[in-house]
């Protein structure tokens, strides 16, 4: 294998210096992208050099996945040699166009040195006093420096979206926290997130919890909560008598046409049934910490006449056995968009609501997170939108829809998650057990003694709602995972209870120092001479790739795997390298803040709170 090794002592700007002082730095608070786009910008300028009469050439850089090969990876040499071979090119092979990549990088602080491996791959080297520059930065400026902007200002996030009158359960938490962390990492690169719980609040079964509350009150006095009991048993019984009564059932259809019509005493029977689950559903959002603005089913209603007029000029609306439809290519069966009675329906709801997000609320990104097996409907709701010339037809060009499916939550017999009567899983009980088993953990531990109760409850909080959260989110969402109280509540492992420990562990160092760790930022210096120091501080200047790359693809799963990774080469740097008390320890303690803070980013993109003493 040839191999050229590069060592320019002119790319280094600042080369003189062994280490950084935070006072001597200029306050450039506009990111400059993350690591991978700043090594792209180097060789977009020395492809442009290399091959000029090949047009633009996007730079292929990666991370190399074998480090003693370097840190990131150049891969467009090959690619290249297919294009310019036999153009009187002065190339002989691909590992000449590396070469000259590798010749024609500008100067730059960035890079310590390149070497060209196999058939032109560039293999780089970041210099440590770089990385050791760009987390100081970030500590004076705080860690929002390192946030870069996505090509969208305003995007929808659909999720949640409990039915009324049905508490929330264990199905409803995918969807709640895999939204919530979509919505935050949306928002940490500067989009503005329009977080939509498109409630299930319209519709047939409405007819029959009114008529149902009218045939328990005869007399018309409602009054909510005590009418009503139990909402979830309130629900079985009415649709009980829905499925066993015809009678029932003819006057509970005609109830939801007065519902529709207007009807004052069928407006007011919908309203006090909608406020109780709305308070059941928003004791729950509170305890998760989810921020969410209702526009449920029926906010869409009135605008649904007019979109179906838009579709019928386009073209798009035909009739089948009655009803009116759109027939989606590919699909054995059209989308119903006005059933044969005249009504509308899911279909119909949802056209309508993506017509309002795109034109009323001009959202260039709108995403919808519910189970996979909805993922259909939505293909033909978006391919829907394309006839009708809303969406473009290619799926990378914005405004663009988007469907995030996720998997079913099975218990550890591998069937559907639910109580040992067969009930679904209410989620207040969930969170009230992770709850209970943190607090137990802890009390055995002997924190009761050490704490007042506020600080156990709100730790024992913090740590059971984070192992509840962080197990479902680690997983690839669109498939199932097996819930296990055991498992997400394990210390050990890739679990939050052990993420969380770590994070605390680190605050634990930085006090037992006794140095106050805001002076240090403003006067202190790093250096990563150690490997572990190294290895750690270019996995934190990875945060920001991890977080575009989990954005762009809707996958929570990324940033957990990144959190978990931080937290093993943490380790790795204090079993190895001597903190308090050593000649490095100023350099060392604005490290383990480093890490501490891009820690507690994670843990709030994930919707986790951080405990800071364990």
């Amino acid at each position: 294998m040839f191999i050229c090794i590069v060592r320019a002592k002119s790319r280094r700007t600042v080369s003189a210096a062994k280490s950084y002082s935070l006072s001597t730095m200029a306050p450039d608070l506009q990111s400059a992208g993350s690591v991978k786009q700043q090594i792209a910008k180097l060789f977009e300028e020395s492809l442009r050099t290399t091959v000029p009469d090949e047009g633009d050439v996007e730079p292929a850089i990666a991370p190399c996945q074998n480090p003693k090969f370097g840190d990131y990876q150049c891969n467009n040499a090959m690619g290249l040699w297919s294009r310019v071979k036999g153009k009187g090119t002065q190339f002989k092979g691909p590992q000449l166009v590396g070469q000259a990549i590798m010749n024609n990088l500008p100067p730059s602080e960035m890079i310590e040195s390149c070497t060209i491996a196999g058939p032109g791959f560039v293999n780089i080297i970041l210099s440590k006093h770089w990385i050791a520059k760009s987390i100081q930065k970030m500590l004076v400026h705080t860690i929002e420096t390192w946030a870069s902007e996505i090509p969208v200002k305003r995007a929808v996030v659909d999720f949640s979206s409990p039915n009324i009158a049905k508490e929330m359960h264990v199905g409803n938490l995918r969807s709640t926290i895999i939204g919530d962390t979509l919505a935050r990492m949306l928002e940490f690169s500067k989009v503005e997130v329009l977080r939509r719980n498109h409630v299930g609040d319209w519709g047939t079964q409405f007819g029959m919890l009114i008529e149902y509350l009218f045939e328990k009150f005869p007399s018309g006095e409602v009054s909510g909560d005590q009418a009503i009991g139990d909402l979830q048993a309130f629900y079985k019984a009415s649709k009980q008598r829905f499925d066993s009564d015809p009678a029932f059932k003819e006057r509970a259809q005609r109830a939801v046409v007065s519902l529709q019509g207007g009807e004052e005493k069928y407006r007011k029977a919908w309203a006090e049934i909608c406020e109780i689950s709305r308070r059941g559903y928003e004791s729950v959002y509170q305890r998760l910490g989810v921020q969410l603005e209702e526009k449920g089913e029926s906010f869409y209603n009135p605008y649904i006449p007019r979109v179906v007029e838009l579709l019928n000029e386009k073209g798009l609306i035909e009739e089948s056995e009655g009803a009116r439809v759109i027939f989606i290519k590919g699909k054995k069966i059209p989308l119903i968009v006005v059933k044969k009675d005249g009504g509308y329906n899911y279909a119909s709801t949802d056209l309508a609501a993506l017509w309002y997000r795109l034109y009323e609320e001009k959202a260039e990104w709108i995403i919808y997170v519910t189970d996979v097996g909805q993922r259909e409907h939505f293909e033909m709701v978006f391919t829907a939108a394309k006839q009708a010339g809303w969406l473009p037809a290619e799926d990378n060009k914005y405004p663009k829809a988007s469907h995030v499916g996720f998997g079913l939550v099975l218990g550890e017999d591998g069937k559907r998650f639910r109580t040992r009567s067969t009930e679904t899983v209410k989620l207040v009980d969930l969170l009230d057990e992770a709850k209970n088993r943190c607090r137990e953990a802890l009390v055995q531990r002997g924190k009761s003694e050490e704490w007042t109760a506020e600080e156990l409850d709100k730790t024992a909080e913090a740590v059971g709602y984070g192992a509840v959260k962080y197990a479902d989110l680690k997983n690839n969402r669109s498939t199932n995972y097996t819930f296990s109280f055991d498992q997400m509540l394990n210390d050990k492992g890739n679990t939050a209870v052990y993420l969380l420990y770590a994070h605390a562990r680190i605050c634990s160092i930085i006090r037992r120092s006794g140095k106050d760790i805001e002076e240090l930022k403003k006067i202190g210096t790093m250096e990563l001479d150690h490997p572990d120091e190294r290895v750690l501080g270019l996995h934190l200047l990875q945060f920001l790739e991890i977080v575009e790359e989990a954005c762009t693809n809707l996958l929570p799963n990324i940033l957990c795997e990144y959190l978990y990774n931080l937290s093993e080469d943490f380790t790795r740097f204090y079993t190895n390298c001597q903190v308090v008390g050593s000649a490095e320890e100023t350099s060392r303690l604005l490290l383990c803040e480093a890490t501490a803070i891009v820690m507690r980013k994670c843990f709030y993109l994930l919707g986790i709170t951080p405990v800071y003493k364990i």
